[in-house]
């Protein structure tokens, strides 16, 4: 976590002439992917056929198979080609066949065809059938085709298209795909092409580099990354998602925290502000009780009775005007106590709840303004300007919306960073004071940049002369360079 010299004017009014100069020759498009994000690739319903079979095709080369048993040994590995390969080289191709569940039988007469005058018993009806009504699989296994179907077809109405098994009697083998669908699309049609849509999307399902984008809608686009698995990504239908958790983009918060968040919100965020002027914790449980009657004396119904007015533990026994042998009118210094405990705790969460509440409305609010001030470009563009060029507007709502995104995940981030929830023991209260300080300012900075970026881009400059326009022009490219550094800083 590094800190920043300088005053707040410093860093707002700095003039980085190759800052700038980077920032104006990015391109206009709003959909950017964010700068140093992860190598990503789109599949699209049309390219998820090509991206499996460019997979598969590298592993039947490298390997000598056919298309079947590539097929069964990526299912087994997630495609994922170079582990597949990496197995192959340290464990030999035993191994990896045997783990895979790939049995091909050698030196056996598999490939010939099995003539319609001799007869085979198969094993599972026990009746006798003619050879060319019998298949016989790579294992070497042989069963007439109505027993063959009618096992395919439980197997893919169970979901178990991906690796039907041999009915043998503990035999892994993987059966051939187009086996199976030569025998079952005869009897039943649908199920084959049901069969067939489940081997298409095993590349993405079974597949943990690839992840169907969680758009609602359903865009129907797939994203394939190529280094870490724990990053945040952008979909060509506009959708920015974490691909770890497939939850809304949430740096710097943690998948963890973000989770443990977002459940927290769900559990208290609508009723906090109620409890709080409504009702007071029990000294002894810490429930909240709230008090219906007249009478300053409460009992919760763990059976504690209290004080309304200082939230101390008493006794039963009272008098119309007091407790008995209790007095809270005279002030005391006390020591931190459970209630004050957990005073402190629900005040602490309302301070970061109110904030990532509070950017989280700016950040939906400003979404709304986006239609408006594209509008004033569309009229700025228009009337007759030596002023051509609008594209620092676009850069701007970007990096606008990325750091109100990134400032409102701040708050949720510092509660459990420099709360007790998660790092409690892995940090002394000397260093956690540090980094809180630290990481405070780091986000007042950004707070007081977005703020002004915000003001910036709101303002009606398709109204303004040239020189108005060019000013503000600066401004927003300036506080853009400014809030993007801060957004990768923290």
């Amino acid at each position: 976590m590094e800190d920043y010299g300088g005053s707040e004017d410093e860093y707002y009014y700095s003039d980085d002439r190759e800052s700038l100069d980077g920032f104006e020759n990015e391109e206009s498009d709003f959909h950017l992917v964010p700068p140093r994000g992860p190598s990503t690739k789109i599949i699209t319903k049309e390219s998820l056929l090509a991206a499996q079979k460019e997979d598969l095709r590298r592993v039947m080369e490298l390997l000598s198979l056919r298309e079947h048993h590539a097929r069964t040994l990526l299912i087994h590995y997630r495609w994922d080609v170079e582990r597949l390969l990496a197995v192959f080289v340290e464990k030999g191709k035993s191994y990896l066949f045997t783990e895979a569940g790939v049995t091909v039988v050698e030196q056996l007469d598999i490939d010939s065809p099995l003539t319609s005058s001799s007869t085979i018993t198969c094993d599972i009806c026990i009746e006798d059938v003619s050879g060319n009504k019998v298949t016989r699989m790579d294992c070497g296994h042989c069963f007439c085709n109505d027993c063959w179907t009618e096992h395919f077809i439980v197997k893919i109405n169970e979901g178990q298209s991906r690796r039907i098994r041999c009915m043998a009697h503990k035999c892994n083998a993987i059966c051939d795909e187009a086996v199976v669908r030569n025998l079952v699309s005869k009897k039943h049609p649908d199920l084959a092409e049901k069969f067939d849509r489940f081997l298409l999307e095993s590349y993405i399902e079974d597949n943990k580099m690839v992840k169907w984008c969680p758009s609602t809608p359903h865009c129907g686009n797939a994203i394939r990354i190529e280094e870490d698995e724990c990053c945040e990504i952008e979909c060509s239908c506009g959708l920015q998602f974490c691909f770890s958790c497939l939850s809304e983009v949430h740096s710097p918060c943690s998948c963890l925290m973000w989770e443990l968040w977002s459940k927290k919100c769900q559990d208290e965020s609508e009723t906090v502000n109620w409890i709080t002027v409504h009702t007071k914790p029990c000294p002894k449980c810490h429930k909240p009780v709230e008090k219906n009657g007249g009478c300053n004396l409460v009992s919760c119904i763990c059976g504690q009775s209290f004080c309304w007015l200082c939230g101390g533990a008493t006794g039963r026994d009272h008098t119309w005007s007091r407790i008995s042998g209790h007095s809270c009118g005279r002030y005391k210094e006390d020591g931190e106590n459970n209630l004050e405990r957990a005073k402190r705790d629900l005040y602490r969460y309302m301070h970061y709840h109110i904030r990532y509440k509070a950017h989280t409305d700016s950040f939906k609010l400003e979404s709304k303004l986006k239609e408006t001030i594209l509008e004033k470009v569309s009229i700025s563009e228009e009337r007759e300007s030596r002023i051509r060029d609008f594209s620092w507007v676009n850069n701007g709502l970007y990096r606008l919306f990325r750091s109100r995104r990134v400032l409102s995940y701040s708050y949720p981030f510092a509660f459990y960073m420099f709360g007790d929830e998660l790092f409690k023991d892995e940090m002394t209260i000397e260093e956690r004071e540090l980094k809180q300080n630290l990481f405070e300012d780091q986000q007042q900075q950004l707070e007081s940049n977005v703020e002004k970026l915000s003001k910036f881009l709101e303002e009606p400059f398709d109204q303004y002369t040239d020189e108005k326009v060019m000013e503000i022009r600066m401004q927003v490219i300036n506080l853009s360079t400014i809030t993007d550094n801060l957004c990768k800083k923290m």
